[in-house]
């Protein structure tokens, strides 16, 4: 019978994964890493706690590289996975791009300039993002919408 912490190391693995090869799909041809430091203990119960209906909240940085495995600092995102009441939601920024808005995806796609807080446009690089946001919903909350 596995052990309680190697339970909670595959837990984590497999959110790391989810999470990566849904970046990797949405974000061609990018490569990703998921990055945490607190995917410890909150990153062991998401999946639990997202098919449970438990409050979670959860913020986790996407590493970015070409095929080649070049870093690509200017493309990290961060991602942070919310609930309010019932519903899950996420948010999308890039880490070090304070010019461009930031992705709040709830039941719908919303871009909000993050220093004001007011909505705005797309932006060049938002489809992607988006197409994320709506993939790791329905994988995290699959009877959600």
């Amino acid at each position: 019978m596995p052990s309680p912490e190697s339970s909670i190391g595959s837990a984590n693995t497999d959110l790391s994964r989810l999470v990566a090869a849904a970046a990797d799909l949405c974000r061609k041809p990018l490569r990703h890493a998921v990055v945490s430091p607190d995917l410890g203990a909150a990153g062991a119960g998401l999946g639990a706690a997202a098919q449970e209906g438990n409050s979670l909240d959860l913020c986790l940085r996407l590493e970015a590289r070409t095929p080649e495995g070049v870093r690509l600092p200017a493309e990290d995102l961060e991602l942070e996975i919310y609930r309010s009441g019932e519903a899950l939601n996420l948010t999308l920024t890039w880490c070090h791009r304070d010019d461009q808005p930031l992705l709040w995806h709830g039941s719908h796609p919303v871009w909000m300039d993050g220093a004001t807080g007011l909505r705005s446009g797309c932006p060049a690089q938002g489809e992607p993002l988006e197409a994320l946001a709506r993939r790791l919903r329905a994988l995290l909350r699959p009877d959600q919408d």
